[in-house]
């Protein structure tokens, strides 16, 4: 029944953004003529539309559905989420495409999708053939080194390189006493806060050095808010697993069937290790960068498709060459994969215009007049943790350049902005910097790994909570406090 009228909004949905659009094109027609005796002309006109504010509103309709799917109308959800995604992408590309003739962010979304979900896959299936067993007693230090080294892997090999090679193992470890919060704190640690110190790190990050920011300058400046907020979050998770006495071998009666730990670490398929790295290595060829990188140049931009064939091709490759024994260890399966391109499909394309509204808003009069490391913390903090980081950290990255008078676009002013020689511009860009990473971790879909982990977990029977359930019960009483700690050091008064 629930599905039935789900599906009753969702073609309201459609009528009412068809209705709008109707709409919407009479008053383009109009303002068309107005301006035909203007230079810039009708299709100049055309671009330079504002999308509606009720254009959002498939994207909260993702969202609601994401987080209320699972919980009151599970199968209908697991069902037909892709045809949803789908549908909801489909339609604001449509009023992008038809309406606002706005080709360049649907042509953008679309090229950002492809490089998210072919380094994610790429990502996932090497590490699927990596088969880590660590027969250790599961202790709460244990469980605290591994996190923290997950950290730490983090800005080798990336967020999403590091959840996926130690979820698994990091699961397999407390069997026999696993909660969601152990895959909490490791998708607040591993999955996010542990990539801020490098550009492979996190996404965001990394299209900052993109754009002229130093290498180094990300472990140098970021390197203490990083210190404090993984001690802080260990001992938090500390001091939650201290109290879990939680054994179901026990609780099954089968402790007689155990066997004492060996102590040991063993690693099987290391030949993915290889696989690993020719993906992590493809991230860096990018025909902006090096000429000699093939690209599609479009409005004076090069999109890459060789970084993406090779990222594939690397998953292709790991998948059929793997360590059979390996991936059965890992229960290797595509189904979180799966699940993570078809919702992504959907947030990617449906936020484009709350993306928009806030790039424009950002780079205002109005907007520029608030602008401080104090509220570039926050502001892109909060967009992160519901909108695609990466994008959220450029256009607060482009609005606070502005705000000094520098331009993102030219190398040499990042740099300098980066340097310290416009007016806060080092606390302004640590804020943006630290609140995309950090507040990443604040909900399911802040950051690709985090879904990812979430669908693992399930696979293997761990009760997670909802989407509202993570961020009322986690987000709030233990990642906040830690951002509100952060901002208290570093950014109060600025």
């Amino acid at each position: 029944m629930i599905g039935r009228i789900l599906v009753a909004i969702l073609l309201m949905s459609v009528i009412v953004v068809a209705q709008a659009s109707d709409s919407v094109q009479v008053q383009e027609q109009q303002e068309t003529h107005q301006t035909l005796d203007h230079d810039s002309g009708a299709e100049e006109a055309h671009t330079s539309k504002k999308p509606a504010l009720w254009s959002v509103f498939p994207f909260v309709l993702l969202l609601v559905m994401i987080a209320t799917g699972p919980l009151f109308y599970p199968h209908f959800w697991h069902k037909s989420y892709p045809v949803i995604s789908v549908i909801l992408a489909f339609l604001v590309c449509t009023y992008y495409l038809f309406y606002l003739h706005n080709h360049h962010s649907p042509v953008h979304s679309t090229a950002e999708y492809i490089q998210f979900i072919a380094l994610l896959t790429g990502l996932f299936v090497a590490s699927g053939g990596i088969l880590i067993i660590v027969d250790k007693e599961a202790k709460p230090l244990t469980n605290v080194i591994i996190l923290a080294i997950g950290a730490v892997i983090a800005n080798i090999i990336g967020t999403t390189g590091a959840s996926m090679l130690l979820i698994r193992p990091f699961i397999r470890l407390n069997k026999n006493r696993i909660k969601p919060y152990h895959i909490v704190f490791f998708i607040f640690i591993v999955s996010n806060v542990g990539g801020s110190l490098t550009p492979i790190g996190d996404p965001p990050l990394f299209l900052g050095f993109l754009k002229g920011i130093p290498f180094e300058w990300t472990l140098i400046h970021n390197l203490v808010p990083w210190v404090i907020a993984c001690i802080i979050l260990l001992g938090f998770f500390y001091l939650f697993d201290i109290r879990n006495k939680t054994n179901y071998a026990v609780m099954r009666g089968e402790e007689e069937e155990e066997v004492p730990p060996t102590g040991k670490v063993d690693l099987k398929g290391r030949r993915n290790f290889l696989w690993l790295a020719i993906v992590v290595g493809a991230v860096f060829l990018d025909p902006n960068v090096f000429e000699w990188v093939p690209g599609i140049e479009y409005e004076g931009q090069k999109f890459s498709y060789l970084r993406e064939i090779i990222m594939l091709m690397a998953a292709y490759g790991s998948y059929r060459f793997s360590d059979l024994q390996a991936m059965q260890g890992n229960e290797f399966s595509f189904e979180p994969i799966r699940e993570v391109a078809f919702l992504f499909i959907g947030i990617f394309f449906t936020m484009m215009p709350a993306l928009e509204l806030v790039s424009q808003f950002a780079q205002s009069p109005e907007g520029e007049k608030l602008i401080s490391p104090s509220t570039l913390y926050w502001g892109t903090g909060i967009l992160s943790g519901f909108l695609d980081n990466a994008p959220t950290y450029v256009n607060f990255l482009t609005a606070s350049m502005a705000s000094v008078g520098a331009d993102v676009n030219k190398i040499q002013e990042v740099i300098a902005f980066a340097n310290n020689e416009y007016k806060d511009s080092l606390l302004s860009l640590m804020a943006i910097s630290l609140g995309a990473v950090f507040f990443g971790a604040f909900t399911y879909i802040g950051n690709g790994p985090n879904f990812m982990v979430k669908s693992i977990a399930e696979q293997v029977g761990i009760k997670m909570p909802s989407f509202f359930s993570y961020i009322v019960k986690y987000s709030i009483p233990i990642l906040l406090p830690v951002l509100i700690i952060i901002w208290i050091l570093f950014f109060m008064g600025n």
